[in-house]
């Protein structure tokens, strides 16, 4: 059976970024259904605009990359925005955050990120979340 993850911005930025963390979110990622929320394509446009932003010359390259979003298979989800709120509360995260740990609590999905904080409320919670 195919494990279910849910994938962050974070982790996902630095695969198709080619941040040096992009290997080893690869390798975790690898042979599983993924998941995020809907956000996810928001997120890792703004990932994208930054980096031109910082980084001009290399604009063109990073747009390719973000294009390549498409062909991952990410499943995005839409989630009810009141339970995200509340977790949101609950735990002090951004609501972006609090999305991701919701859907993966609602899947009983592994969390995939690379934000420390983010992992360690998702351990905490049950999610199957490791910091990576």
């Amino acid at each position: 059976m195919t494990a279910a993850k849910v994938v962050d911005a974070s982790a996902l930025g630095a695969l198709l970024f080619g941040e040096p963390e992009g290997e080893r979110i690869a390798d975790r990622l690898t042979g599983a259904r993924l998941f995020a929320p809907t956000l996810l394509g928001y997120e890792l446009a703004s990932i994208c605009v930054k980096k031109s932003r910082a980084h001009p010359e290399a604009a063109s390259e990073l747009q390719r990359a973000m294009g390549l979003f498409g062909r991952l298979g990410v499943e995005l989800l839409g989630l009810h925005p009141g339970p995200v709120a509340d977790l949101a509360r609950e735990t002090g995260l951004t609501a972006y955050d609090a999305a991701y740990l919701r859907l993966s609590l609602a899947l009983g999905a592994e969390l995939i990120t690379l934000d420390r904080r983010l992992a360690a409320i998702a351990a905490r919670y049950g999610s199957g979340a490791a910091e990576l």
